[in-house]
């Protein structure tokens, strides 16, 4: 099974340019925590709530801050032709639950998630990644 067979096409995206409000607005009607940030339709990041609180909230960053300034710009991603065991492996590997996916020009063509993985995989897999990205990190308690 490939990404492309997994992962979800109609993603949500931020712009480097759009204000941090507008995009936090976006999250909460779509009550989702992470966008990937694309200029015209290469990914060149992503945003999560938790980069909103931490880099923009806790920064006393004003709400017209372009996403740009508060991304997170060394995103991991796949293509869209890798594997199965290529997600399950990247994801439990650097402990994440969500990859943007790309093309060979990379382009954004989707994201996968453990939720992909659980409706269209056999739930051992899943199980296992989940288990996998949720163990504490070394050094973390």
């Amino acid at each position: 099974m490939k990404v492309r067979d997994l992962m979800t096409r109609d993603v949500e995206v931020a712009r480097p340019e759009e204000p941090i409000q507008s995009v936090a607005q976006r999250m909460a009607r779509g009550d989702f925590g992470f966008m990937p940030v694309v200029d015209g339709k290469r990914l060149i990041g992503a945003v999560t709530d938790r980069d909103l609180a931490i880099r923009a909230v806790a920064g006393a960053l004003p709400p017209s801050t372009p996403v740009g300034e508060v991304m997170t710009r060394d995103v991991s991603f796949l293509n869209e032709n890798d594997d199965l065991e290529t997600v399950l492996n990247k994801m439990s590997g650097e402990q994440i639950r969500r990859l943007p996916i790309v093309n060979d020009a990379r382009d954004l063509c989707g994201v996968v998630s453990i939720g992909d993985m659980a409706a269209k995989v056999k739930e051992r897999y899943a199980g296992e990644a989940l288990e996998a990205i949720s163990k504490p990190a070394a050094g973390h308690a």
